[in-house]
């Protein structure tokens, strides 16, 4: 079979799944909100599309499987900073955020990110790719779904069009305000705004695309910035007062006795 036929049908499948991992890992564990995520409006997540993509290709590599795994998680990573990094650099967009987490580089990846992609890998390499070559061999019997796939990816590009579009609109608020804009952040704050006013909030188009509504919700946005920022600077001041300071007297008094001995 055609090998762009085979990996345009992994790419399908890999950003869809992806989409519904990605949205079931921020209701329960990170933000606890229903939240489209990604930067497409769309239900599917082409970096998921790029690693399923991968995963497939470097498992044909006739290689010991924990270093096939290892290689895995580090290619996978590489693309994940990669387009971190050009989101950051060309459109002032984070689209995500692991400034947080140990060993961070530039907030775009980290060793426990890194990991989880490790994991995904060995769960593909161990479990999904019997299933994945199964899933050729009928696309093999049934090529009229190229046909869903050829619709797919179009609507991927009107997508990025429009994406790109507001993306363009946040960024110019963001560099007149000299602020990088989390995405994943403005959905939830866009989120919790929409809540607080009784507003009612779409899922799929969650930042809109007028660009006076597009500065109200950046406004807002900041606003809950500067408001974690100044809530981090009084934990700082009085994680010093409490703490630091104490010992440091302790420390003063502790000199002075003994300077009063001798």
């Amino acid at each position: 079979m055609n090998v762009f036929l085979v990996l345009a049908f992994l790419f399908f499948i890999g950003s869809v799944g992806g989409w519904i991992l990605e949205l079931f890992y921020r209701r329960i564990i990170s933000k606890g909100k229903w939240i489209n995520p990604g930067f497409l409006v769309g239900p599917y997540l082409p970096l998921y599309g790029f690693g399923l993509c991968v995963f497939y290709l470097l498992s044909q590599l006739q290689i010991n499987e924990i270093l096939l795994i290892i290689i895995m998680m580090l290619t996978v990573t590489a693309i994940e900073y990669i387009a971190g990094l050009i989101f950051i650099k060309g459109m002032g967009v984070k689209l995500w955020d692991y400034s947080n987490e140990w060993g961070n580089i530039d907030g775009l990846i980290c060793p426990l990110y890194m990991l989880l992609w490790g994991v995904l890998g060995a769960i593909y390499y161990y479990l999904v790719n019997p299933y994945i070559v199964d899933s050729l061999h009928w696309l093999e019997d049934n090529l009229a779904f190229s046909f869903v796939i050829g619709f797919f990816f179009g609507v991927i590009v009107i997508d990025t069009v429009y994406s790109t579009q507001l993306i363009v609109k946040i960024r110019k608020f963001a560099k007149e305000k000299d602020l990088i804009v989390k995405y994943e952040e403005l959905k939830a704050s866009i989120f919790d705004q929409a809540a607080k006013t009784k507003q009612k909030y779409s899922f799929i188009f969650a930042i809109n695309n007028n660009m006076k509504v597009i500065e109200e919700q950046l406004k807002e946005y900041k606003k809950t910035q500067l408001v974690r920022t100044n809530q981090l600077k009084r934990s700082i001041n009085l994680f010093i007062r409490d703490k630091v300071k104490p010992k440091n007297k302790n420390k003063t008094k502790t000199k002075k006795a003994e300077d009063n001995n001798k």
